[in-house]
């Protein structure tokens, strides 16, 4: 069992150039996967953990309503956007810049073998950074990601997550706002979900900017601390 993970920090980059690049590692650990079993080997598979803030995009999960976006394609171009109908879980949701964007490439037969205890472990690790600059948050019951304010008539989703798992290998992951424009989700219905909205740790903070270095130093220890990993810095 391998239990590095190989942290990669893109910066900026495009969605769809993120997507194929996931796909590629993606695809590299499943081959890897087969080639052990085929012939009887046990090479170790490789993790990664991808940090990424995206250009103004939409992205639509492979169950999710095309309804819940509520912009054309001139209105898209306006708001300088793109769109894509991609092959992770869940519904609609937006990815611009001040997200912190993580999509943990994992092969959980080196870690365990639950989907759902994974859902809830990357929920976990961002409730246990968040609780560490004072906020209370936790889950929506039926509802992944991170909410503050859940089961009351304020509910906002702070951190949204969207997964996609083959032979136990994952892609795609979760998006924490930050310092976000809230704006841009006023063009979708979040995730499907009607009458809920939308926060960013700037907006409950009040501050003027958050670092997002320090809050993705904060992820990565308690992603450490739940997968027993040990990161290492690409």
């Amino acid at each position: 069992m391998n239990k590095k993970i190989q942290l990669q920090d893109l910066g900026n980059k495009d969605y769809k150039a993120t997507w194929e690049y996931q796909e590629e590692l993606f695809k590299d650990i499943v081959d890897l996967k087969i080639k052990n079993r085929r012939e009887e080997l046990d090479l170790p598979t490789p993790n990664y953990l991808l940090f990424v803030e995206h250009p103004h995009v939409y992205t639509l999960g492979k169950s999710g309503d095309f309804e819940n976006l509520l912009l054309n394609e001139k209105q898209l171009e306006a708001k300088g956007a793109t769109f894509y109908k991609i092959n992770r879980g869940g519904d609609i949701t937006y990815h611009g810049p001040g997200q912190i964007v993580g999509y943990p490439i994992l092969d959980l037969e080196n870690f365990f073998t639950d989907i759902h205890k994974y859902l809830r472990f990357l929920e976990e690790a961002i409730i246990l950074t968040l609780n560490e600059y004072g906020l209370e948050c936790g889950r929506s019951e039926g509802e992944t990601g991170v909410w503050l304010g859940a089961g009351t008539p304020f509910a906002r989703k702070i951190c949204a997550l969207g997964v996609r798992a083959s032979r136990w290998v994952t892609m795609h992951g979760f998006a924490l706002n930050v310092n976000v424009d809230l704006g841009y989700f006023d063009n979708i219905i979040p995730c499907g979900i009607r009458g809920k909205g939308v926060t960013s740790l700037q907006v409950e903070l009040g501050v003027e900017k958050v670092d997002e270095e320090e809050v993705k130093a904060k992820i990565l220890k308690q992603l450490t601390h739940l997968f027993e990993a040990e990161f290492i810095q690409e």
